[in-house]
Order: structure tokens, then sequence, then C-alpha cells
């Protein structure tokens, strides 16, 4: 990312924008200036942290104002500027924006400000945020796609030089999920373990990587459209030895089945899996496992399915069967339901 190039080069900004859902990029970007903007003997003295659904935002400005103490740079951060979004609800103080205005076109030179705006979206017809914009760099964290998703993992690998193949990545991803956090530390795990090789190739990918939840029950799903119920119930069984809950679980193969249908569904209007991923607001990856998956039902198995699921869920809920019970003869009639 240019942004991280810069700030590694010590070209700093005075203003910073980081805003979006993806919190590996944002913690990382935050790691990166602290690392490079302050020594470890400044940060006593020239790094602030602000919650602005608790603080004025002239307060901190009024701190940036204020000159460093031994050193050239303060660092500001500032966490949850809401009045950047369209949500009045979580505002509890009062904030003098017009003195932010004011501040955001002649910016301390000896400061920098960071805004992390953890939202899913800004509101762009603002005043205040099209300043922002205007006037900081802006970092935006978004989930990556498939395609950058594994140029990412790709990159990370290398700069712990390590060199991993397109096979153990494509497998990497699809066991972890689009998670970046998640990746990293599994990442981390998988170079570890080849210190002395630097070669991750699928059998380590396999033998070491920790599969999500979603994951699993993305695997245990995959299993019953095969009509592979031993393994299936493998799956379940490891789940249960995890001490997984069976409401829980059953929620997880809902929450997929439903995936299923959308994905289904729009396909069969014309959407593409962009399209349908922006509109049901879930990662494109997800959305192209779920659309393989989806071509093994008809329309009417899934709709016989989602009222097998309500039927479990109340069951569960009512305690009318056992618990595990109940959800295992779920799992046998979604595997006989199959290839009716």
């Amino acid at each position: 990312m240019k942004v991280w190039e810069k700030i590694e080069e010590k070209q700093f900004s005075s203003l910073y924008l980081l805003y979006g859902t993806e919190d590996f990029i944002i913690n990382e970007t935050k790691q990166k200036l602290v690392t490079n903007v302050l020594t470890v003997e400044e940060m006593d003295f020239n790094f602030s942290v602000y919650d602005l659904e608790e603080t004025p935002i002239e307060e901190a400005i009024e701190d940036a104002e204020t000159f460093p103490f031994m050193g050239d740079n303060k660092l500001l951060f500032l966490h949850k500027p809401v009045f950047l979004t369209a949500d009045k609800s979580k505002g509890k103080v009062e904030h003098d924006i017009k003195r932010l205005e004011t501040y955001l076109q002649s910016p301390a030179p000896y400061s920098i400000l960071v805004f992390i705006a953890s939202y899913e979206k800004l509101d762009e017809r603002k005043k205040i945020t099209k300043l922002l914009k205007k006037n900081a760099e802006v970092l935006e964290a978004k989930s990556l796609n498939e395609r950058d998703l594994k140029v990412w993992v790709r990159t990370q690998a290398n700069a712990n030089k390590v060199d991993m193949d397109e096979d153990a990545i494509e497998l990497f991803v699809t066991l972890v999920g689009t998670d970046l956090m998640n990746l990293h530390s599994e990442l981390t795990k998988l170079t570890l373990y080849v210190s002395d090789t630097k070669k991750i190739d699928v059998s380590t990918v396999e033998k070491l990587t920790s599969r999500s939840m979603e994951q699993n029950i993305f695997d245990l799903v995959d299993k019953v459209v095969n009509r592979k119920m031993e393994e299936a119930f493998r799956i379940y069984y490891d789940l249960r030895k995890q001490n997984e809950e069976p409401i829980k679980i059953l929620a997880l193969i809902a929450s997929q089945f439903r995936l299923i249908y959308q994905v289904k569904e729009m396909t069969r209007r014309g959407y593409g899996q962009q399209q349908i991923a922006g509109t049901i607001k879930t990662h494109p990856y997800r959305v192209k496992l779920a659309s393989g998956q989806a071509n093994s039902f008809s329309e009417a198995e899934l709709g016989e399915i989602m009222q097998l699921l309500a039927k479990t869920d109340e069951q569960l809920k009512t305690s009318q069967f056992g618990k595990e019970v109940a959800l295992e003869l779920f799992l046998l009639k979604l595997g006989n339901m199959k290839g009716k």
C-alpha cells in the first residue's frame, strides 16, 4: 500500500483518515505510524489517544496545536469521529465542527492527526467529510476481493522470506476465510513451522491450519451436498468435542443455507457474483463458494431445507427432543433429501 510505503520512508502527512471495517489494515497502519513517527522515549510526551464519542474535538485540536516536547512531532489518534457519518444517535458530546474545519485547512506542521473511523461508510454529503478527505492522506480499510486476498497472502509470505505455491495459497484462504487478522495469525504460525525449508506447500497448510467455525460448517454442508454423510458427521462430532453448542452449529448451518438460497435466486435473476456480494453485504469469495453449492440444489429443495431448519431450531429451543438428537436427525434428513 502506498500509504504504508510513504510512512516507512518517513514521508508523513499532517492529517490521516483511516476508515472502513477491516481492522487488520487499520491496526497495521496505526502501528506503522507509531513505530516511524516516535521514538520510545517520545511516546510518553508526544502521543495522545482520544475517543471522540467522549471528548470534544476542540480538546484534541488544542493538544495538536501545542508544541511537542523532546521531539519533532506529536502523534494523535482520534477514534470514533461519529460526526463523519450519518449516525446521530451515538454522539454524547457536542463538537465544534467549525473549529475543526479551520484546523483542517491549516494543520499544525509538527502534529500528525489520525482520524480512525471504523465504520462501513462515511456521510459523503457532509462538508466536514469532504474537507477531511480533500486535505488528508486517506486509506480505506475494506475487505479484499479474492484476487487481492491471494496477492496479500503471497506478499506477507515473501516479506518473511517464505515461498508459498499457488495451490497452498488457494487452500489457505479457503480454510481460514477472509478475515485478515486470522489470515495473518495463521500465516505467522506456518512461517515459524517452515523456518528451515522456507517453503509452505499444500500438505503444510492441510496439517497446521486451524479451520474457522464458519469453514467447518461450510465443509459440513459440502459433505452433505456430495452425500458424504459419514464425513459430515465426523465434522459435526469434532465440533461437539470442541464444546460447540448444537444451537450455534444449527444457526451457522442455517446462515450457510440462507446464503446458498440468496445466491441461487439472485443468479437466476441475472446478478453477477460481485453484484450479489454488494447487495447482501458479504465477501465475494463467500458468494463464489456458495454459488458452487447452490448448483447442487433445486429451489424446491432449498425451500424444504429452510422449513426443516426452522422446525429443528424450534425443537432445540423448546427441548422437545434432546438437543444433540434433534440436530443429528436434521443432518440425517438433510442427507436423505439430496437426490430426490
